[in-house]
């Protein structure tokens, strides 16, 4: 297992990755947002859903979700259908405009990787993406199970009883 100073570091290093994703979204059209490229970009790789399976896949309030929808809705970027199987629901779908958006955004992300990672090998380039779904597969697995919370250190333990008792 890494070592207290290893995570300091990751840590760091977490809070300096705000500088690429602010650059990342410097690249935006002004009218598509991270919310909605993010809303775009789960639609272009999941395919048709429920607004209940988009909110779960952006870890967003429903409240949330529906602002995104509605903003590319407006665009004519989806559209929002009734759900077969349930008429109170509604399945959104990319529209061609919508999928031309997508590819848009994926061509100015794409080059804005190649330029600030030209000088990476192409093993180095896949590294990071593995580690990086690695990463991000980890924190899924949090999301899905109980909360764990660490043992405190023999030195750290308290006398106290708990507030809360179960």
């Amino acid at each position: 297992m890494a070592g207290k100073a290893q995570y300091e570091e990751l840590i760091r290093q977490f809070s300096a990755f705000g500088a690429v994703k602010r650059e990342l979204g410097r690249i935006l059209p002004a009218d598509c947002p991270g919310g909605s490229a993010a809303v775009l970009t789960l639609l272009g790789r999941h395919g048709d859903m429920r607004m209940s399976k988009l909110a779960e896949l952006l870890s967003v309030d429903m409240s949330v979700t529906s602002r995104h929808v509605a903003h590319i809705a407006d665009r004519g970027w989806i559209e929002r259908s009734p759900d077969p199987a349930d008429k109170r629901s509604r399945i959104l779908r990319l529209t061609p405009e919508g999928q031309a958006q997508l590819d848009e955004l994926s061509e100015r992300t794409t080059q804005l990787l190649a330029h600030r990672l030209g000088d990476w090998t192409d093993d180095e380039v896949g590294q990071l993406a593995g580690l990086m779904a690695r990463l991000r597969a980890s924190f899924d697995d949090c999301r899905s199970a109980p909360a764990r919370t660490a043992a405190p250190h023999p030195a750290e333990q308290s006398t106290r009883t708990p507030a809360i008792t179960t």
